[in-house]
């Protein structure tokens, strides 16, 4: 299989030295990610296209294709056919060959492109091509402007290909063609959300987490914080960064003003991350504030906020409300855990001051004991994003399970795009799917004289999990870990 693949638009319309650069970034982005599904498969291109060959007969189209969706700086995918260029009718029976089937009923365009020196009009050829595809394939007729179908040939030197399937890409810019952020995450709706926006956009992401107290809310958001970072940003290396907030928390609420509690805690955090993000070669900060959405996030406490730091602070979602929020974690799929993350609510003011004054937060914050905030930095601890999951630990050993017994119910804690992929086939055994932010809620529903075992693909994620519900006194869960 051969793919043609475009940049995003903007990128097409940089000056040369700029797109090269972008089109360099792509090309080595696309390189690294599918090289890991098959050191075979060859990434090539020029300034203005990257060209992927995939051995045939591996089974690997649909996983290819897959990857190259998430990738951020892609506008178009092209499934194309490559063939010598021996006459224009010859291109009009591939085309027919190609789209025969698929333009009945339907209105469709031709486009050509050309390259090279050829003694025809590239408005020849696709007229050539569509008088052929209109007598032979029975489509509804031609639409130049909105067709239903489009017929797309390049014409290069000796040779044209014809794209068969067009996939639409994720679009922004090419992941680390542009600066480094550090991006504040909670595992929230609003965090994660922020976070895809800026690796979109080719943004590099450390990823900073605030432990205000919960062991559970920081394993919930090494999760959700892999999973972003695996889809959408794995052809770079990241750190999670966990700064253990609680005695900036209590520090607060022994020396601040109750009203400015909100206030004086996001303007702590913006202090700490300004400290980190220097660390890191990070030039700006990402959070996830929409304007108006708590108290907060006022424009006039925002400002008193961002005060704080000398640092740029990029809020991508400042005018998206709740709803597009939600509906666009949904669609890249951290919604699942958002509704499910435990958190930490414990800087919660009666009133909570919305049009907070500069000099008398100052004054509240003077109050405090700025060794306690230069503590909890001193004392964050980084982790690779690749290694999150490895690194997190159980609160009991759990037994694994390489042959279970024919009464034992295999639980597929997956997330379920992962299951859909590669979906797990027991011979003897029932299987069921509980994606494993769901398992806390649902674990109380399920029979209690049996016996379960959780599964995923590493083993990593199900014996976590199997250990928090152990310690949790469910003493009938084990590890399903197939022997290799």
């Amino acid at each position: 299989m051969k793919l043609l693949i475009r940049p995003a638009p903007e990128v097409a319309i940089k000056s040369k030295p700029v797109r090269r650069q972008q089109m360099r970034y792509l090309r080595q982005n696309i390189r690294k990610i599918l090289a890991r599904l098959d050191a075979d498969i060859r990434v090539d291109g020029s300034w203005d296209r990257v060209d992927v060959a995939v051995p045939e007969g591996r089974g690997l189209s649909g996983l290819v294709i897959d990857e190259l969706l998430r990738i951020p700086g892609i506008s178009t995918i092209q499934e194309i056919g490559v063939f010598p260029f021996v006459s224009m009718d010859d291109v009009a029976e591939k085309a027919v060959a190609a789209f025969g089937e698929r333009l009945r009923g339907k209105t469709f365009a031709v486009r050509v492109r050309r390259h090279g020196d050829q003694d025809f009009r590239s408005i020849d050829l696709e007229r050539e091509v569509g008088g052929a595809l209109t007598q032979r394939a029975r489509p509804r007729g031609v639409d130049l402007r909105s067709p239903e179908v489009e017929v797309r040939i390049e014409v290069q030197d000796d040779h044209f290909h014809i794209a068969h399937r067009r996939h639409r890409g994720l679009g922004g810019y090419p992941f680390g063609s542009v600066e480094t952020v550090m991006t504040l995450v909670s595992g929230g709706y609003d965090s994660s959300v922020a976070a895809y926006l800026m690796m979109r956009r080719g943004l590099r992401s450390h990823f900073l987490f605030f432990n205000l107290g919960g062991t559970a809310h920081e394993v919930g958001v090494r999760q959700v914080v892999h999973y972003l970072w695996s889809r959408y940003g794995s052809s770079h290396g990241a750190k999670f960064v966990s700064v253990p907030f609680e005695g900036v928390v209590a520090e607060i609420m022994r020396s601040v003003n109750h009203r400015h509690w909100g206030v004086v805690l996001k303007r702590q955090m913006l202090k700490a991350a300004s400290a980190i993000a220097q660390q890191n070669n990070a030039i700006g900060l990402v959070t996830g504030d929409a304007v108006a959405q708590v108290s907060s996030q006022t424009l006039t406490n925002l400002n008193v906020v961002d005060r704080a730091s000398e640092d740029v602070v990029l809020r991508p979602l400042v005018s998206m409300d709740k709803e597009a929020i939600i509906a666009l974690a949904r669609e890249i799929g951290t919604e699942a855990y958002a509704r499910t993350m435990p958190e930490y609510c414990g800087v919660i003011s009666q009133k909570p001051v919305t049009r907070a004054r500069l000099h008398r937060v100052e004054e509240d914050e003077a109050l405090m004991d700025a060794a306690v905030l230069q503590q909890a930095i001193d004392n964050r601890q980084d982790t690779p994003v690749a290694r999150l999951l490895e690194t997190t630990t159980t609160p009991e050993e759990v037994e694994l399970v390489h042959t279970p017994e024919v009464d034992d119910i295999i639980i597929d804690v997956r997330h379920p795009a992962e299951g859909e992929q590669s979906p797990l086939r027991m011979t003897n055994n029932h299987v069921i799917q509980i994606p494993f932010y769901e398992l806390n809620r649902e674990i109380a529903a399920l029979e209690a004289d049996k016996q379960y075992l959780l599964y995923c693909d590493r083993g990593t994620m199900s014996r976590m999990h199997a250990g928090h519900l152990k310690a949790g006194g469910h003493t009938n869960i084990k590890v399903y870990a197939p022997a290799s």
